[in-house]
């Protein structure tokens, strides 16, 4: 039950979007595709009930409720980063904004581009293992064996660790930035 109500909150939220977006330049409803947008942290606040009454009534703690606290902290440490840069993209492709500014290839622009990132895998990490924490001690002594979400914990953990060398790296060796247009050689 828990994965399917995965499934459903990853469809929803991009046709959340895709309405609320619609609703937005399309339709030309502002308020309204704003208020559609609203409604996005609604799907995780579902999941993480459902989750946690799922926990409540006896179901063993396992990967599914695990991943249920991955996904709620990834759209907490993305999900407004995604939303933006898609609403960027609609804005130029349907209502003749300008185009979409892309991330930096290299350079120090580029490493502050992956620095910023590597702060939102961290604030996604950080809600995923605090709600992982909760869930284990939810569920208490009695209640099942958590190393599952104990796992999780390590996963997010881990992963916010790699992207953070990853960023690292980018600091260390940003490559060569882009090069003027006016000093190119022939």
């Amino acid at each position: 039950m828990i994965v399917t109500l995965i499934v459903i909150c990853e469809v929803g939220f991009w046709v959340l979007l895709a309405a609320g977006l619609s609703l937005r330049y399309l339709a030309r409803m502002p308020r309204l595709g704003a208020a559609v947008l609203l409604c996005e942290p609604l799907l995780e606040v579902v999941l993480l009930v459902v989750t946690a009454v799922d926990l409540k009534n006896g179901a063993a703690p396992d990967w599914k409720h695990g991943l249920a606290a991955v996904y709620i902290g990834f759209t907490v440490g993305y999900g407004h980063y995604t939303i933006s840069r898609i609403d960027a993209r609609f804005q130029h492709r349907f209502a003749g904004g300008p185009p979409p500014v892309l991330p930096p290839k290299s350079g120090p622009a580029r490493a502050r581009h992956e620095r910023r990132l590597w702060l939102r895998t961290v604030v996604a990490a950080t809600v995923a293992y605090a709600l992982l924490q909760g869930a284990i001690w939810y569920v208490g002594d009695g209640g099942g064996d958590t190393s599952s979400l104990a796992g999780w914990q390590g996963a997010a953990l881990k992963a916010a660790l790699i992207h953070g060398l990853i960023a690292l790296a980018y600091t260390l060796w940003p490559g060569k930035g882009p090069v003027d247009a006016g000093s190119r050689k022939p």
